[in-house]
């Protein structure tokens, strides 16, 4: 296979990879990844309400996967913009929120269908809120936009890119005695390197990695996200997707992704044990400052919203403005929550389950035994 940085890429080689790539190496990571997804999977599941996570969570891939791309947006902008983007939110605080809508709206495409080239079509769709096809123009690179020099020129022309696309889709349903994670982290690679929207297709790729998991069983729920992994390791992450190309390096490539789905899960399984125990605090707080008393759904506001309106709690909680407003008051007098002015309302930020979500949580120190 011959490979030129300033070529369109059209000899892509289809998958399965004709290298080995399913290596011992390889084989031990998976098994160490698929028991941590597991672990933080079980403990999501004994969780009352997974939205919490859910909605927190994929707001916060939805800002790292956009950070790569060069999208910027705070945190605090981005959860104060997240029920509703109104025209005070930036341009990039919107393009960010619409990553979140194209995870949520491809997690409902695939409960009514297999993850396909219309999932990655309309994910993408979705993110740019225009309908996105393959390319079918020449002249797409990947490189130095100061030198305008090539790193990787991918695969050029309507028919080629659909070729592969189809391809690609079809190595994710194989029925092969593969490990899904490893499917998923040789899916990937092909994903960006077919590279087939003018576009988008980073954070479509990422949004696919998650879809996969989700349509292999080893995940209920979106919760497991790769972003913050690729933006510590950026540059790691970009040499080793051009060995794939250059070299055939696709042990040392699926050995990075596993370990990142490692780490993920191990710092998101304790994230679970945080926010969960920060519930039985304010809980309590709850009982203790206001008269909200077993009203669960005052809980469930905090955490499905860590930006919360008065109307939130008013809807949720069934009670009047007067009630909703005597509630969150005390909770801020107590210092559970903290509020801010915006415009003409107030909102109530619940800091500490903040604090949880955007602290990356330090992995167990392991034995020498468990390392790459």
């Amino acid at each position: 296979m011959s490979w030129n940085a300033d070529e369109p890429f059209n000899e892509l080689p289809l998958l399965p990879p004709s290298a080995e790539f399913e290596t011992r190496a390889v084989l031990k990571a998976a098994i160490r990844a698929r028991a941590a997804l597991a672990s933080m999977d079980e403990a999501t599941k004994r969780m009352p309400n997974p939205m919490v996570l859910v909605n927190s969570l994929s707001l916060l891939e939805a800002q790292a996967s956009s950070e790569i791309e060069n999208i910027v947006t705070t945190t605090d902008e981005l959860f104060r913009f997240a029920q509703e983007a109104t025209d005070a939110a930036s341009a990039d605080t919107k393009e960010t929120l619409r990553y979140r809508a194209a995870l949520f709206g491809g997690m409902v495409a695939i409960r009514e269908r297999p993850l396909s080239i219309n999932t990655a079509i309309d994910v993408c769709s979705n993110i740019h809120r225009r309908e996105m096809g393959v390319r079918k123009l020449p002249g797409t690179y990947i490189g130095n936009p100061k030198t305008r020099r090539a790193i990787y020129t991918p695969p050029s022309g309507e028919a080629v890119i659909l070729d592969k696309l189809a391809n690609w889709a079809d190595f994710i349903h194989t029925k092969a005695d593969l490990d899904p994670l490893v499917v998923m982290a040789v899916a990937h690679y092909q994903f960006e390197a077919i590279h087939p929207f003018t576009d988008g297709n980073g954070r479509t790729g990422r949004i696919l990695n998650v879809l996969q998991l989700v349509s292999a069983e080893l995940l209920r729920e979106p919760i497991l996200y790769l972003s913050r992994y690729i933006i510590q390791n950026k540059d790691e992450y970009y040499r080793l997707l051009l060995a794939v190309t250059a070299e055939a390096a696709w042990e040392e490539w699926i050995l990075f992704v596993l370990r990142g789905i490692e780490e993920t899960a191990t710092r998101t399984l304790s994230k679970i044990d945080r926010i969960q125990e920060l519930q039985r605090t304010i809980r309590a707080e709850i009982k203790e400052h206001t008269s909200a008393g077993s009203n669960s759904d005052l809980i469930e506001v905090l955490f499905e919203n860590p930006y919360s309106r008065i109307s939130n709690v008013i809807e949720r909680c069934g009670v009047s403005r007067p009630t909703a407003t005597g509630w969150l008051n005390s909770l801020v007098s107590a210092g559970a929550l903290i509020d801010i002015k915006a415009g003409r309302e107030r909102l109530f930020i619940n800091h500490r389950f903040m604090q949880i979500l955007s602290t990356d949580d330090p992995l167990p120190q392991v034995g020498e035994e468990t390392l790459f």
